[in-house]
């Protein structure tokens, strides 16, 4: 971005876990509902009410911990951070401070072919806070379902020296949680919301800058825009003699700018301290041995063993390692016909295309793999051609019917009868007499309009290679 100072980038997450009920209380977690209509005593604050851990919320925390190579603290505790805002009624929010449940792990990332590993300095357990509701008049209201919501907030080292960098930790980051079923990855919704913090410092200089911190950001678009304006914002200061100020700044969409939200806080600002009401967390090894063997194959891992082991392209594998249940779609697909690349191919296309058109996830599709591979084994016996399996496929997308079914409806048996395809061939030929003799002259572009013209003759049924095969035996004479 800029020749003269060097950029340092450290990220804040904030993952929002899919437990059903929330981290110290049994109210639903269910998104959209009407407002404060999942409350209780211990998310709304009130003298008395007593937080207990959800169970579900240290697991995840602890898988995420495994998934990212940090270490998980056999021992953990809970802090007030205090600080005071009209959504959070406690007046504290309940965090963890000196002693997180995972520290020191590390992602590695590639940009433009370079890798790098990008340090995780811990991944802590916290409560949301509310929500403010603005109406457009000069009345805001409170809605406290999202209080007391589970987080994870996964803080990384200030290593990242460019927003590309920063948008490849963040989409690895986000392929991991969702992989492993802790966050839906919903950015629109929140559950995957980012903080950058953001300095710059002149080369060769081991003192950081003074950084700005740019806050709850939910798309990778903008994340990557608020990054390259606030190095372009701290740039202009500095080169005109300026000084950056530490605080805390708001993106603004719809100009592509930065502006300042308040000072930056620091953490003794927050006068942290153990909260009195929770005990600390103890977690054993067996535990952690337990959700290490509870861990799904992650992306790394499935891409190393889509090459190795079943010989597909690099590229074929990122592809298919990208989604968590595309992947496992594939691994039954293979499993059911065999053929690698054969089943990339479809998965990869007739079936992400239908996917995309109809606006269906994986999850929802119509066409299992039990389905797709009855069609697969047609083409692989001959039964029907790739294209008249884009058909068979279409149908089945539709009605649900298994390959064999519709075959014999539609009647889209492949022609393999080489005196059939003979017959044809030699029509072809004579209602053609003068394209031939312009092929036997040296014009072999012509054979494209002799398949042609034979497959449209059969409807498409006719066998491809058995058609090239019998048309470069009459045409040659």
């Amino acid at each position: 971005m800029t020749s003269r100072y060097e950029v340092v980038i450290g990220l804040e997450v904030h993952v929002q876990l899919t437990t059903q009920t929330k981290i110290f209380c049994n109210c639903s977690t269910a998104f959209g509902k009407q407002p404060n209509s999942q409350t209780c005593p211990v998310c709304l604050g009130l003298p008395g009410a007593l937080p207990v851990l959800n169970r579900k919320v240290a697991e995840y925390a602890i898988k995420t911990g495994l998934a990212t190579n940090c270490s998980i603290a056999p021992r953990s505790i809970f802090a007030r951070k205090n600080y005071f805002y009209p959504d959070l009624p406690k007046g504290y929010q309940i965090s963890q401070f000196e002693l997180p449940i995972c520290e020191h792990g590390r992602l590695d990332i590639e940009v433009e072919g370079q890798p790098k590993s990008i340090g995780i300095t811990r991944i802590h357990m916290e409560e949301d806070a509310g929500k403010l509701l603005h109406d457009s008049g000069d009345t805001s209201r409170v809605d406290l379902n999202r209080a007391c919501t589970p987080l994870l907030e996964i803080v990384s080292e200030p290593d990242m020296r460019s927003s590309d960098e920063a948008i490849a930790y963040l989409k690895k980051l986000h392929q991991i949680v969702v992989y492993l079923g802790v966050c839906d990855g919903n950015l629109e919704e929140g559950s995957f919301r980012c903080d950058a913090n953001v300095s710059i410092r002149p080369w060769g200089q081991k003192e950081f800058g003074t950084r700005a911190e740019l806050k709850n950001i939910n798309s990778f678009r903008f994340i990557k825009q608020a990054i390259d304006y606030e190095i372009e914002r701290q740039t202009d200061i500095l080169d005109d003699g300026g000084r950056v100020i530490q605080e805390t700044r708001l993106f603004d969409t719809d100009s592509g700018t930065t502006r300042s939200m308040r000072g930056k806080e620091e953490a003794h600002d927050y006068r942290y301290f153990p909260d009195p009401d929770l005990v600390p967390l103890i977690v054993s090894d067996a535990w952690v041995e337990q959700m290490r063997r509870e861990l799904p194959e992650l992306p790394e891992a499935k891409i190393s063993r889509f090459v190795g082991e079943l010989g597909l392209p690099a590229y074929d594998a990122e592809v298919l390692a990208a989604d968590r249940l595309m992947a496992e779609y594939y691994d039954s697909l293979v499993a059911l016909n065999g053929n690698a690349k054969l089943c990339a191919n479809w998965v990869m296309g007739e079936l992400q295309r239908a996917l995309n058109d109809s606006g269906t996830s994986i999850a929802d599709c119509p066409v299992t793999p039990q389905l797709l591979a009855g069609i697969l084994k047609r083409i692989d016996d001959n039964t029907i051609s790739n294209k008249i399996a884009k058909t068979v496929f279409d149908a089945m997308w539709q009605s649900g019917k298994d390959a064999d079914t519709i075959i014999e409806e539609q009647g889209l048996k492949q022609v393999t009868d080489t005196g059939a395809i003979e017959a044809i061939v030699d029509e072809v030929m004579a209602a053609n007499p003068g394209q031939v003799e312009e092929y036997r002259g040296g014009k072999e572009k012509l054979m494209g309009f002799f398949v042609g013209q034979v497959m449209r003759a059969t409807k498409g049924k006719a066998n491809p290679a058995a058609v090239n095969e019998m048309l470069k035996k009459k045409l040659s004479g």
